[in-house]
């Protein structure tokens, strides 16, 4: 295959139209630019060509936050692979949910990926939200990755993963400083371990822009332009070419991927969403969807008919039973979220603000951890809110609860 995407970034002041024309299959210039070093191949992603090629059916999967919701590299990436295998009948899952972080991911892995049947092929990304929405610090960042990959290997031994790191501004500061972005470097340490196959954008952005070759603008910003996009399907492009570089043999069968010893044993390998329903209510908690007319800030039309379990008033108090070690919330975090105080098994109740930075006008989607690095067992959370609070009220709303 050639790198039909790479060949389109050869005219830097084409016109978005232009580049996805080329995308469609204009044959690649000789001397098309590389990645290079920023494309990392590791294995040979042979088990999803095998699919691909011999049983002709396919199931790629997208897991990430607003970058992978849009209409961006996902689309471009799919349109690559049904060229790819124009006789494959592929089925294609978008399970990007705007500002979620890898936190996230790993709790609604099970009911926004793997429900949906076996996957072939699985494109993560998280390095920015990581970043700039969760503001994690690395063992959050190497938990939330790592407790996906625990689990989308666990669920299919022959899955193939890329995991492609995106880019901000102050990343590449960072890269300017002769670092590596905090997000970037935990997830490469979780990809090495498991042997997964990486793009680094980020670095290829940021040098490409030192080189005069590219600009923050063409490329498009924190979300892509049509440009940046195709710069990084291009990349995804040279991972297959070189990974497919032969013809598949008639010998060359499907192998399981080992599941290594954990980098941290605490990692969300057993994270899953927990009905709010299963909540005991002491006193001021309601199960309903929220009057969200009445409510100040805006809000996203994918959480305004869910059922959520809210309270507004101090003194709103519930348990959850649950088993594991780790036990959080997913909530909504709006301009009036609170403080919320939380305490396992009778233990001290420790605060936890529910406000994030940008919840001031907008009704946020994130996901709390209330208690973490439990003994493996049964547990009993109480959750209550607190007269205190740094926003405009004391609200928290309650999509899920995430135990792990």
């Amino acid at each position: 295959m050639n790198h039909t995407w790479t060949a389109c970034l050869v005219a830097g002041g084409a016109a978005a139209a232009l580049l996805l024309a080329c995308a469609l299959g204009t044959p690649a210039a000789e001397n098309a630019p590389k990645a290079g070093a920023n494309v990392c191949l590791r294995g040979n992603l042979a088990n999803c060509r095998i699919q691909f090629e011999r049983a002709r059916k396919g199931h790629v999967a997208f897991i990430g936050g607003s970058i992978t919701e849009m209409e961006g590299y996902r689309p471009m990436v799919s349109d690559l692979l049904k060229r790819r295998f124009p006789n494959t009948e592929f089925t294609f899952t978008a399970a990007g949910i705007s500002s979620t972080c890898s936190t996230t991911g790993a709790f609604r892995l099970a009911t926004d990926v793997l429900a949906k049947g076996p996957v072939d092929l699985f494109f993560i990304e998280f390095a920015v939200n990581d970043d700039q929405d969760a503001g994690h610090a690395r063992q959050e960042c190497i938990r939330g990755m790592e407790g996906i990959l625990r689990q989308a290997r666990r669920y299919n031994t022959k899955m193939d993963i890329v995991i492609t790191y995106f880019v901000n501004e102050g990343m590449m500061k960072t890269y300017r400083e002769g670092k590596t972005p905090v997000s970037i470097a935990a997830h490469e340490e979780v990809a090495e371990r498991y042997g997964i196959s990486t793009i680094h954008l980020a670095r290829e952005v940021t040098q490409q822009i030192d080189a005069g070759t590219l600009t923050w603008q063409k490329y498009g910003g924190v979300h892509p332009a049509p440009f940046g996009n195709a710069l990084c399907t291009g990349m995804i492009d040279e991972l297959m070419t070189r990974a497919w570089a032969r013809p598949l043999g008639a010998g060359d069968e499907m192998t399981a991927y080992p599941l290594p010893e954990p980098l941290d044993p605490l990692s969300y390998a057993n994270a899953r969403f927990v009905d709010p329903k299963e909540a005991a209510i002491k006193q001021g908690w309601k199960l309903e969807v929220p009057e969200w007319k009445k409510l100040k800030g805006s809000s996203r039309s994918r959480f305004t008919s869910i059922p959520m379990l809210w309270a507004e008033e101090p003194g709103a108090e519930l348990t959850l039973k649950f088993t594991g070690t780790a036990v959080g919330a997913y909530i909504v975090a709006g301009p009036d979220a609170g403080i919320v105080e939380a305490g396992v098994d009778g233990g001290p109740l420790r605060d936890v603000n529910l406000l994030h930075h940008f919840s001031k006008g907008l009704h946020y989607p994130r996901t709390v951890m209330l208690a973490t690095d439990l003994k493996a067992g049964d547990h009993t959370l109480v959750l209550r809110i607190s007269p205190k609070t740094e926003g405009t009220g004391h609200a928290m709303r309650i999509m899920q609860f995430g135990v792990n």
